[in-house]
């Protein structure tokens, strides 16, 4: 414990935001540094996104096999619940920020009977964690297209494939592990599409080996999954990417065509895929609604800044795990440690954090090679035809956020969301946000005023009688409650 924790007549009280890897690591290090932790999780279960598992009363035979690092998931569970320091809100979001105060629901997801609750804690430490980035093509509107994220938490948490016959498509090392889950549960890969080409993947992998070096883990890891394509005979082509999905009612094939190193595609190339079901990820974009409620800083590539602390712009509120950048669970459970610790009020340079603070410098490379090799390239919109939609809650195509674009000429965000109804829908531009962003900004050649999609004061949707306070009932835990 720092001189700063000793020196405090009372404990600091640390609000954890996540239970994900980074969450369940920040919980547990503020928790051993002399805080009181109140860790949020929105599930009903611990384990983020990483670690989708069998609900306790289906647990079984097959557990681990499903999941890298389940021992040390089965491990930060238990210290977790029984740590006599730490409270655990399941099933409960933070709706809004209004620092020092988080305004939490609790209760089953959309159910009419949640309670509404403030907590004040002296520091927080947001691992809200990422999902899937998928681009829009047409035809990805159809039954049986799903996001990669979507078919491995199937996989994990219920056994079910999504398909019979799937294609594997997007960019980035997830989806070796997405065809791995498919594969153990019945469905036949066709193949897996990377849309990046060789030289590009050579230039983020292949400089500084020394630096995997230091990370045999993730070594060992790559050659099980490339072990699993050779055994399931799963061919893993680089260069194509899925532009199109057929189908009637639901996906039946997919064209795939050869893309340029900007992931423009090729004329001549296509070529068509039979298949129930296809699973797109390019990537993951943060979830940052709660860091943007709170004023943290982010970078260019739209990730919560964080110092050696894991300190953000804000004081007293610190992030770990994939809000800060996409380095994998390794990467997760260092930061959390450290940003666990520092926000009970211990510093980066104490001896307790030390072996986390190397295993950041090590795998805080991943973050930067997995950008280099798989990131995102403009060339995509050129897979669009005018009548694609892209915002599916509103029904938006890419013709008409063009157009508009055009001829408004407007730089402001709010403007051309009214102007076109994208991102106005349920999900909030969640899905499609980041792309209408793009398109609209390549029309004006430059990028929009008045802040990014991401930002929503409301963070969770939540019902006008909730937000009215009209439930009389006493949340049992957080101390406070609204008239």
């Amino acid at each position: 414990m720092s001189s700063t924790q000793t020196e405090q007549s009372t404990p600091r009280h640390v609000a954890v935001v996540g239970g994900g890897p980074a969450g369940l690591a920040a919980a547990l290090a503020a928790a051993e540094a002399g805080a009181r932790v109140t860790l949020i999780e929105s599930s009903l279960e611990l384990g983020g996104q990483y670690w989708r598992h069998l609900p306790k009363e289906r647990d079984g035979e097959g557990q681990a096999a499903m999941h890298h690092g389940w021992s040390t998931f089965l491990d930060l569970d238990r210290r977790v619940r029984s740590h006599a320091r730490i409270t655990l809100l399941s099933e409960t979001s933070v709706w809004a920020v209004g620092l020092p105060a988080l305004e939490l629901l609790t209760g089953t997801s959309d159910a009419a009977d949640r309670v509404r609750s403030t907590l004040e804690p002296d520091a927080v430490v947001v691992a809200t964690g990422a999902h899937d980035r998928t681009l829009p093509f047409p035809g990805w509107d159809l039954p049986g297209v799903y996001t990669g994220g979507a078919a491995q938490a199937f996989a994990k948490s219920e056994r079910i494939a999504v398909g019979d016959t799937v294609v594997v498509a997007g960019a980035g090392p997830f989806l070796l592990p997405v065809a791995a889950s498919l594969a153990q549960v019945g469905s036949k890969v066709v193949e897996v599409v990377e849309a990046n080409r060789i030289p590009r993947l050579a230039s983020g992998w292949l400089p500084k080996p020394w630096q995997l070096a230091g990370a045999p883990g993730k070594v060992q890891e790559l050659f099980g999954y490339v072990a699993g394509q050779l055994r399931h005979r799963i061919p893993y082509r680089v260069g194509e990417a899925v532009v199109e999905a057929h189908g009637e009612g639901r996906v039946e094939r997919v064209t795939i065509m050869s893309v340029d190193a900007q992931w423009r595609p090729i004329a001549g190339s296509e070529r068509e895929v039979a298949c129930d079901a296809v699973c797109v990820t390019h990537g993951f974009t943060p979830r940052l609604e709660v860091a943007i409620a709170a004023g943290c800083a982010l970078d260019d590539s739209r990730f919560v800044v964080i110092d050696e602390s894991c300190a953000t712009s804000t004081s007293d509120v610190y992030a770990a795990g994939e809000v800060t950048g996409i380095g994998g669970v390794d990467l997760s459970l260092a930061e959390g440690r450290v940003a666990g610790h520092c926000a009970a009020g211990g510093a980066s340079s104490d001896p307790q954090i030390s072996t986390a603070q190397r295993k950041r410098a090590i795998f805080g490379s991943f973050a930067a090679r997995i950008e280099a090799a798989h990131g995102v390239r403009p060339g995509w919109q050129a897979w669009l035809r005018d009548d694609t939609i892209v915002c599916r809650c509103e029904e938006v195509t890419a013709g008409q956020l063009r157009r508009k674009a055009a001829a408004t000429r407007s730089h402001s965000l709010r403007s051309q969301k009214l102007s076109t109804r994208a991102g106005l829908g349920i999900c909030q531009a969640r899905i499609c946000g980041r792309s209408a962003e793009e398109l609209i900004e390549t029309v004006l050649g430059r990028g929009l005023d008045e802040g990014i999609v991401d930002r929503r004061p409301i963070q969770t949707p939540i019902r006008l009688a909730e937000l009215a306070g009209t439930s009389e009932e006493q949340h049992p835990l957080t101390g406070r409650q609204h008239p």
